[in-house]
């Protein structure tokens, strides 16, 4: 098993952000997404907020890659829907490269 946590931010606005989680709840977040999130290799994910920023923790197996991940969901309509209905939430951290959402974390320390 690897983990992996990555960052990003929403747009700093209750109502979005209030809207943003209740896409997130388990009976509102589409299937799909689901099926999508652990065909690619993703055993476990977790999101968390602060004020308008975001946090994800993703546990993967030894098939998982981000290449292969960003592979399927660009061939996924049902993911691309729903990355464009979410991108109306998000905005890019400042240091994020073109186009990039979730930026990976690096880690700093561990015990």
């Amino acid at each position: 098993m690897k983990k992996y946590c990555l960052a990003l931010d929403l747009i700093d606005d209750p109502a979005l952000i209030a809207e943003y989680e209740n896409w997130h709840k388990s009976e509102n977040t589409w299937p799909e997404i689901k099926e999508s999130i652990l065909g690619s290799g993703i055993t476990g994910m977790e999101i968390y907020r602060t004020g308008n920023r975001l946090f994800m923790i993703m546990e993967t197996d030894d098939s998982f890659s981000f290449e292969r991940k960003g592979a399927m969901d660009a061939a996924n309509a049902k993911v691309q829907e729903w990355e464009t209905l979410m991108w109306k939430f998000q905005q890019p951290l400042p240091w994020a490269k073109q186009g990039e959402k979730w930026v990976l974390m690096e880690q700093i320390f561990k015990i």
